[in-house]
């Protein structure tokens, strides 16, 4: 039933998602450029993986940085900037500790659905508000829903942003039940994956230690979605999942 699901939502994201990159490609691309230099984990050879959240950076947070931190597992936060404000030190926290922030739009609208004008203002205002707070404005993106095109693409290339999707969903904005949100993420978890939570749903961070413990038993390496790519890195625009 959960596999079922996880295809299901797959086979959604892939109506409206075309020409999305992935990570094996990625690496492929940079080698045949004569770039053989991965950094600190070489997922040519690791069974890599990425955890991704999505979100508020709220009081969940530092409960899952606590987890992460145990199991070494450097993961990607793709962070609204509404509230951002509110928790300064989470965000500092989640930078400090090694993990990858990136940009998740200010108020969380459907890209395809906004004029142009509303995509650089959601992106422009929550890179900021991120710059401000860790020093650095983040390079990648997740569109709210995964919800995009080929004209919000261009506009987030000249923005400089590259779009970072998903390859396994618990959907846990829909449930509480954390043995489930366990179930979805394990049942779609492959090499290269790319898993979407997030972490201020209820049954998201009491899932974790079992997700991690059980990724970990499997033989998984836990990377950022940067040193999923690397020695390739993501350009502008383009898609990747």
């Amino acid at each position: 039933m959960a596999a079922g699901l996880v295809l299901a939502a797959a086979i959604v994201l892939r109506s409206f998602v075309k020409d999305t990159i992935s990570p094996s490609d990625v690496r492929e691309q940079a080698a045949a450029n004569g770039d053989n230099v991965p950094g600190e984990v070489d997922c040519r050879k690791a069974k890599c993986i990425a955890l991704t959240f999505d979100g508020n950076p709220g009081k969940p947070t530092d409960r899952l940085l606590d987890l992460l931190k145990r199991h070494k597992a450097p993961s990607t936060f793709f962070l609204e900037g509404r509230r951002i404000h509110k928790h300064p030190d989470v965000v500092r926290r989640i930078a400090a500790e090694g993990h990858e922030i990136g940009n998740h739009t200010w108020t969380h609208p459907r890209l395809t659905d906004v004029s142009d004008a509303q995509i650089r203002e959601e992106m422009l205002r929550t890179g900021r508000a991120i710059s401000d707070i860790t020093g650095k404005r983040p390079t990648l993106m997740r569109p709210p829903q995964g919800r995009t095109d080929d004209h919000v693409s261009e506009v987030l290339r000249k923005l400089g942003l590259a779009q970072v999707l998903w390859t396994v969903t618990a959907k846990d904005y829909e449930t509480t039940d954390a043995a489930l949100i366990t179930e979805r993420v394990l049942d779609g978890a492959d090499r290269d994956g790319i898993i979407l939570l997030h972490p201020l749903h209820k049954g998201t961070v009491p899932a974790m230690p079992g997700i991690l413990k059980e990724l970990t038993a499997r033989g998984y390496t836990f990377v950022t979605v940067s040193q999923l790519l690397a020695p390739g890195t993501a350009e502008p625009g383009k898609m990747y999942r």
